[in-house]
């Protein structure tokens, strides 16, 4: 059977030989895509033997991708989530559990962030009743100083979510200072950054929990996936938790009494010996994820280092290339950071003799694909029209955002020769309009 099996692995792989061939580049007519997945031969292997396992829900390779990611992102605890998205709904959601104590988030306290962002990084503060506090960002880095969050602590302020914008890392150990100074919880929305260094550590290891997404855009692929990762054990088992249907229980899918009482527990008004499988301590959720995703989600991982490196050569180069260019603002890393960068972004700055819009056809016409900074400024769409907030310090800057900010690619799928021709596409649109 094993050999079967072998000589069936070995057949995927020649399949995907035969099946992705080098295609040559055609500048204007070939796509280049702002993001996407960077699957090989090792990744089709991976799914495809997991699929012979017939194991369909989270298992052996969940447990080992959990453990060896938990390990690369230097935290105690990971755990894998369905989406990036969930990923942030159960670290927020964790915060208001009874576990706390006095520390626990409740209805109406507040949770600073940004309107420059991704929605789901706000949502969940919306979903469990608080307050988002919005703070402006700086152009450029594109991210929130400690300052303005600083000015932003209110009597009711309880948390900080921040995400490192495009990889882009913030201030995180100030940010971690300023949460321990006032008492906050701080959470690392880290889906962009993976592989982020400031002041020479990782980031994701700096707040109280971590969040990463596995969607195809990130650095690491599980086509959908997300994970929460923390060292605080209680908030760990908390997640956990909410993350499976609230229940108490720890044991694994098709597991049962890993704790040798199973039916000698007495919680809640329940009679003593109610199945601890079916005892519930959170009002919960279903978001695991499956081991076909984990088992895509080991192999992407062998090569992340290789993935983070051309990240941030293909972000050199465009820098380079497009240097000095007038009305445009180019990126900058934080200082102290070294980003492992999801994206270029650039900003057509207010009174340019072109507008953004105007650019960004320019290069969809060249099929060089764009994205605009995720939702701009967020208090300006209409799911957030009728819904509570606070802003401290005015949004100057994200409404630029929202005017005249978008980014181009530079994931691993890009070829130098595709670098190029971004960079010359964009240096010959601001030629002609000087």
């Amino acid at each position: 059977m094993n050999d079967r099996k072998a000589q069936l692995l070995e057949e995927v792989r020649k399949y995907h030989e035969e099946v992705s061939p080098v295609r040559l580049f055609v500048p204007g007519e070939t796509e280049i895509w702002p993001s996407g997945a960077y699957l090989d031969a090792d990744d089709r292997v991976a799914l495809v033997e997991a699929a012979l396992s017939m194991r369909i829900a989270a298992g052996q390779s969940a447990e080992k991708f959990e453990s060896a990611f938990g390990r690369r992102m230097q935290r105690r605890k990971a755990h894998l989530t369905n989406s990036g998205s969930s990923a942030n709904l159960l670290a927020v959601t964790a915060l208001t559990a009874r576990e706390l104590g006095e520390r626990r988030l409740r209805p109406g306290d507040e949770v600073i962030t940004v309107a420059a962002g991704f929605p789901t990084t706000v949502n969940p503060i919306l979903q469990n009743g608080l307050i988002p506090v919005f703070v402006d960002v700086e152009l450029g880095t594109y991210n929130t100083t400690a300052e303005k969050v600083a000015a932003a602590i209110g009597p009711r302020t309880r948390a900080i979510i921040l995400a490192h914008t495009l990889g882009n890392p913030y201030e995180v150990e100030e940010m971690a200072a300023l949460a321990k100074q006032h008492d906050l919880f701080l959470i690392e929305d880290n889906c962009d950054a993976v592989g982020s260094i400031y002041d020479g550590k990782l980031t994701g290891t700096f707040g109280d929990l971590a969040t990463v997404s596995f969607y195809p855009a990130h650095h690491l692929t599980m086509g959908e996936g997300g994970c929460v990762l923390t060292s605080n054990l209680v908030l760990a088992r908390v997640v956990e938790s909410l993350r499976d249907w609230g229940r108490d229980c720890w044991c694994l899918p098709g597991n049962s009494n890993t704790c040798y009482k199973r039916f000698k527990h007495q919680l809640g008004t329940l009679p003593y010996g109610y199945d601890h499988k079916y005892t519930y301590s959170h009002v919960g959720y279903n978001l695991k994820a499956t081991d076909l995703q984990a088992a895509l989600g080991l192999t992407q991982m062998a090569k992340l280092d290789d993935f983070v490196a051309i990240r941030k050569r293909n972000w050199r180069r465009l820098r380079e290339q497009l240097d000095g260019l007038p009305h445009l603002l180019l990126p900058e890393p934080t200082p102290r950071s070294d980003p492992s960068w999801f994206g270029f972004v650039i900003t057509v700055l207010p009174g340019a003799p072109f507008t953004r819009p105007q650019l960004v056809q320019f290069l969809e016409d060249r099929k060089i694909g764009t994205r605009l900074l995720f939702a701009g400024n967020l208090t300006r769409h209409p799911a957030y029209q009728d819904q509570p907030y606070r802003i401290v310090g005015g949004l100057t800057n994200t409404d630029i955002i929202t005017e005249g900010t978008f980014w181009v690619g530079v994931y691993p799928g890009l070829t130098d020769e595709m670098v190029s021709y971004i960079a010359t596409s964009i240096r010959e649109f601001v030629t002609r309009h000087r």
